[in-house]
């Protein structure tokens, strides 16, 4: 079963997402495969996107959210984030996610999360995959595919385990979900090769690395990114 199918329809059928204790507006976008940029425009949340628990994030939004709003729209109650007891320039947990700490130039070589033979492939046709499964032995060291600052390290997202979410520039995230132990914190910054989690099977029923990439929100093939290995991988 893809990591998908196991999300419950009931969630998503409202189109309005309760966001939950721990969660990250980059995670959300995650969850619906929306670009985060968008998600916050539409949800009139400015940099550096902070969110609390019991906030209502629209993640049905249509193209009526094309150009950033810098302040909460006060048309729709829903949609507004919930009063902030501190000034928006003072530092909380995500205060310090902003475009500044990201590179803005391109991810110029990517790199093998874990050696190990890819035993399932990125496909848009049913079974689903948005990424490749790598197979481990349990404990192995998962490393960051290219440097970049982590947005999401948890496990709020059903089906992905213990999940890490790397925020490389304006247009790449990657994700490496399954893990047995996280070893960054959201907020880090990490260099492209660093240790970031062990390999494990929580969310799934084998020890694997499920490895993802996203450009503009939308999954693609890793393998197209991924240098080639001998063998084919």
């Amino acid at each position: 079963m893809s990591v998908d199918e196991k999300f419950s329809k009931s969630e998503s059928a409202s189109g309005i997402h309760l966001v939950r204790k721990g969660e990250t507006l980059y995670a959300i976008a995650w969850r619906y495969g929306l670009d985060y940029r968008e998600l916050a425009n539409a949800n009139s949340i400015s940099a550096p996107y902070i969110i609390y628990p019991g906030q209502k994030i629209d993640v049905k939004y249509t193209a009526r959210s094309n150009k950033v709003v810098a302040t909460p729209s006060v048309r729709n109650p829903s949609k507004v984030p919930a009063p902030r007891t501190q000034p928006t320039h003072t530092k909380t947990k995500n205060s310090h996610v902003s475009p500044n700490n990201i590179p803005d130039a391109p991810v110029s070589q990517w790199l093998w999360p874990l050696e190990g033979q890819v035993i399932g492939y990125f496909s848009t046709k049913k079974p689903v995959n948005k990424g490749i499964d790598i197979a481990g032995s349990l404990g192995e060291s998962v490393l960051a595919a290219a440097a970049g600052t982590v947005v999401y390290a948890g496990t709020g997202l059903r089906g992905y385990g213990n999940l890490v979410i790397i925020r490389h520039n304006e247009k790449f995230l990657s994700a490496y979900a399954h893990a047995s132990r996280i070893l960054v914190s959201e907020n880090q910054e990490v260099k492209a090769g660093g240790k970031i989690a062990e390999t494990g099977s929580t969310g799934t029923d084998k020890v694997k690395l499920h490895f993802e990439i996203r450009e503009d929100g939308k999954p693609v093939n890793p393998l197209k990114y991924l240098p080639a290995r001998r063998g084919g991988g």
